[in-house]
């Protein structure tokens, strides 16, 4: 697939991403310090907000300007139904979402300390019953999008399957989080594999220390097949490897409150841009400003900064930059 120029920005002008992923609630615990192993911790605060890495990226891209349809599965709760709710009050499409009787909708339960860091336990619930023959439903959707989104928090058989379905019709971003090992054949049909440099390293085992590990990273991943791999670093920003492209984007000047979400928010940002004709150095470049920005309040809804509100896409001639 490598060089086949699939990278390339090829939207019908709809700017449609369509996600395929999860959606939980957060529970956030603020602490001064992490408990060591036996001991309790008192004195924290308690957060509670929409969460889950397909309904964070779903939201993001909404907020980023795109038209956006979540496929996912929530239990018949009362979490299911204010996720819900929150969803389309920010302009997600959720008429594909699937409402699980007898399941509890996902949660994930977060530590955070006073430097932003965050530790996350997720208990999937009804994610993990989003199963293929889900997928074969909606694929009058997957066929209609100009971008699929898809994530790691619900199986892998079934991103595989929506990649498949997609095809050639539309951009394929798969964010590989949380960390699973890629099977060749879904790996061979990616356009932009994003990772942050521990899921990097991993899926290349090998360290990640900074931009230069990350570029030759980047390289080692797209033998796996992507067109082209985006390695998020944190405060250093993103990597971008793709055919004759190497490129490091820096994070803009960032007081960091809580790192919860930003890399939901860099991914759906950059599909947004994707989706909207940007080639693909210019969106990484808008999704680091999104994904910063993010940072800088508490929660993991997308922060889209003031002076990129309304950015044009980038002309093709800055694909190849």
């Amino acid at each position: 697939m490598a060089g086949d120029g699939r990278s390339e920005a090829r939207g019908t002008g709809r700017g449609l991403v369509v996600v395929v992923g999860s959606v939980n609630t957060d529970y956030v615990m603020r602490v001064e310090r992490r408990p060591h192993p036996g001991e309790t911790v008192g004195g924290a605060l308690l957060e509670v907000h929409g969460g889950g890495k397909g309904a964070n990226q779903a939201l993001a891209a909404a907020i980023c300007g795109a038209e956006v349809e979540l496929v996912a599965r929530v239990g018949a709760d009362a979490m299911g139904n204010a996720r819900l709710a929150e969803l389309n009050a920010a302009g997600v499409g959720t008429g594909r979402v699937l409402v699980t009787p007898g399941w509890a909708s996902g949660v994930a339960m977060i530590t955070l300390t006073p430097d932003g860091e965050n530790e996350i336990i997720v208990a999937p619930g009804a994610n993990g019953l989003l199963v293929q023959e889900d997928i074969d439903k909606v694929a009058d959707l997957l066929t209609a999008a100009d971008v699929l989104l898809a994530q790691l928090e619900v199986p892998v058989a079934t991103v595989a399957r929506s990649v498949q379905i997609v095809g050639a019709r539309a951009q394929v971003v798969l964010n590989c989080a949380p960390f699973h090992p890629l099977p060749e054949e879904l790996a061979g049909r990616v356009d932009v594999l994003v990772a942050n440099e521990l899921e990097a390293a991993a899926l290349a085992c090998r360290s990640v220390g900074g931009v230069d590990d990350a570029i030759e990273v980047g390289d080692d991943l797209r033998r796996l097949g992507p067109t082209a791999v985006v390695v998020t670093l944190g405060a250093q920003g993103a990597v971008v490897v793709g055919p004759g492209l190497a490129e490091h984007v820096a994070v803009p000047a960032t007081k960091v409150v809580d790192t919860t979400g930003a890399g939901d928010a860099f991914a759906g940002a950059l599909a947004a841009r994707m989706a909207a004709g940007e080639p693909l150095v210019g969106a990484v470049e808008f999704g680091v400003a999104v994904g910063s920005a993010t940072t800088e309040r508490m929660g993991a809804a997308a922060t889209v900064p003031a002076h990129l509100r309304d950015r044009r896409p980038r002309p093709k001639s800055d694909a190849a930059r």
